[in-house]
């Protein structure tokens, strides 16, 4: 499902105009972004999931154009979307 896919599944649920919705889901992530960007940012659904940043460290990879070049990828963060355990459930069919 895209983007649009989802904005007619969730306007035809609502019965809200199409571009409500879609005006809805882009503050719903720019909200999720901007929780993020924040020290200890998190934004957690009970039932859904959490999203949250992880740190990652430095490692080393392998240029795809020159497998044999190695590559130093610098530490950063990773934004990780965790599923709760509803959510978990539903996908199990449990």
């Amino acid at each position: 499902m895209n983007k649009a896919e989802l904005v007619a599944a969730i306007s035809a649920k609502t019965g809200l105009t199409k571009k409500d919705t879609e005006a809805t889901i882009n503050e719903f992530v720019n909200v999720v972004q901007n929780e993020l960007t924040h020290k200890d940012g998190k934004v957690q659904l009970i039932g859904f999931g959490t999203f949250e940043v992880r740190p990652r460290k430095a490692r080393q990879g392998r240029n795809p154009q020159k497998p044999g070049e190695v590559v130093k990828i610098p530490a950063g963060k990773a934004p990780v979307f965790k599923a709760g355990k509803a959510f978990k459930d539903a996908v199990n069919g449990k």
